[in-house]
C-alpha cells in the first residue's frame, strides 16, 4: 500500500490534526501569525502525527487526547526547520521561500521560538509528567544533535559512529517518541509501547539516512531545493563518509570538500556530487538504511496483529524507497 493510500484511510483524523495545527499557532499578532503559518501552509508529510495516531490504535483511541501529542510533535519539527533554515542560510523549503528568506533571520528565530512554546503549552493539557519529561528530553537531544552537526561541518575525519549518534539525536528520537507518546496517551501496555518506540527509532534512523542519500541523488523538483545542499554547508553525511573511504574517490573528493569550504558554500558542487555518485557510498548507505528497516519490522512483529500494524509496516517500506 502506498503512503497516500494510508493517508486516505486516515483522512478525517489527519484533517482534524491539520486544523488543530493551524488553530494552535494562530495569533492576533499579524506578523507572527503570517510567519508561523507560512511553513504550515507549505505542506509536509505530517509523518510524526501519523505515527502518533497509529500508535494510539494499539490502545484506547481518543483523538482529543492524541492531538495533544500529534500537534506538538509536528510543531516541534516545524520550529526546528525554521531555525535550520537560518543556520543553513537556506532560501527554499518545500518549494517555497523560507521564513528567513521572505522576512529575515531575526523574524525566523522568534517565529521558531514561538512555535516551540505553543507546542509545549498544548502537551501540558494532558497533565502527564512522564509525557512532558520524555518530550522535553527529546528536545534537548535534538538541540545537542544540531550542535554536533554544526561542530562537524567540513570535518572529514569524523567516523560513521559520529554520524549515527548525530542523526539519532537530530531525527530518530523525535520519530521514536512520536510512536512512544502516542502509545502512552492511549494507555498502551508498556511492553507494546516499548516495541513502538523501537520501531520509531529504527524507522527514524532509516528516514534520515535516506534523506541524506536523496540530497545527493535527487533533483531540485523532487527535493524542493537544489541537490547537494548538505555538501554546500559542510554537512558530511553517510554516503560521503563511505565515498571518502574508497581509494579512487578519496583524494579528489577531499580536494572538492576543501574547495567548497574555502568558497563558503557559494560554489558549484556538481563534481563532488559526481564523485559520490560514482562511488559505492550511496549503495552502502542504502544498505545500512535497509538494516534499520529490518529492525523496525522485527519490533512490529512483537505487536498485536491489527490494521495499524500493517500501516506502520507500509510506512516503513515507503521510507526505505522514498524519492522525495
Amino acid at each position: 500500500m502506498k503512503l497516500l493510500d494510508i493517508y486516505a484511510k486516515m483522512k478525517k483524523d489527519i484533517s482534524f490534526i491539520e486544523r488543530e495545527l493551524e488553530r494552535t499557532i494562530t495569533t492576533d499578532h499579524e506578523l507572527l501569525n503570517e510567519t508561523s503559518l507560512h511553513l504550515l501552509k507549505a505542506g509536509g508529510k505530517r509523518i510524526r502525527p501519523v505515527f502518533v495516531l497509529l500508535a494510539g490504535k494499539f490502545g484506547t483511541y481518543d483523538l482529543e487526547r492524541l492531538k495533544c501529542i500529534a500537534v506538538p510533535l509536528e510543531l516541534i519539527h516545524m520550529a526546528s526547520l525554521v531555525h535550520d533554515d537560518v543556520i543553513d542560510d537556506a532560501e527554499m523549503r518545500r518549494g517555497h521561500l523560507t521564513v528567513k528568506s521572505k522576512w529575515d533571520n531575526r523574524i525566523a528565530m522568534y517565529t521558531g521560538d514561538y512555535i516551540y512554546a505553543k507546542a509545549l503549552m498544548l502537551v501540558t493539557e494532558l497533565g502527564s509528567l512522564d509525557i512532558h519529561r520524555i518530550l522535553s528530553k527529546a528536545m534537548v537531544e535534538m538541540c545537542i544533535g544540531e550542535m554536533e552537526q554544526i561542530r562537524d561541518f567540513f570535518n572529514v575525519e569524523q567516523t560513521t559512529r559520529n554520524y549515527l549518534l548525530r542523526i539519532r539525536r537530530k531525527t530518530a528520537l523525535l520519530i521514536a517518541v512520536s510512536c512512544q507518546l502516542g502509545a502512552l496517551a492511549a494507555g498502551v501496555e508498556s511492553k507494546h509501547s516499548l516495541q513502538l518506540y523501537r520501531y520509531g527509532y529504527n524507522v527514524g534512523m532509516a528516514f534520515q539516512i535516506r534523506d541524506d542519500v536523496l540530497d545527493l541523488t535527487g533533483t531540485e523538483q523532487q527535493l524542493g531545493k537544489p541537490p547537494g545542499n548538505d555538501l554546500r554547508q559542510g554537512n558530511i553525511t553517510l554516503p560521503v563518509l563511505f565515498a571518502l573511504e574508497e581509494h579512487a574517490t578519496h583524494d579528489p573528493l577531499l580536494q572538492e570538500i576543501k574547495r567548497i569550504r574555502e568558497c563558503n558554500g557559494e560554489t558549484n558542487v556538481d563534481y563532488a556530487l559526481q564523485l559520490v555518485r560514482q562511488s559505492d557510498g550511496i549503495k552502502r548507505a542504502e544498505a545500512m538504511a535497509a538494516r534499520y528497516i529490518d529492525k523496525a519490522m522485527a519490533a512490529l512483529n512483537e505487536l498485536p496483529d491489527i490494521k495499524a500494524r500493517k500501516h506502520l509496516r507500509d510506512i516503513a517500506h515507503f521510507i526505505a524507497k522514498r524519492s522525495h
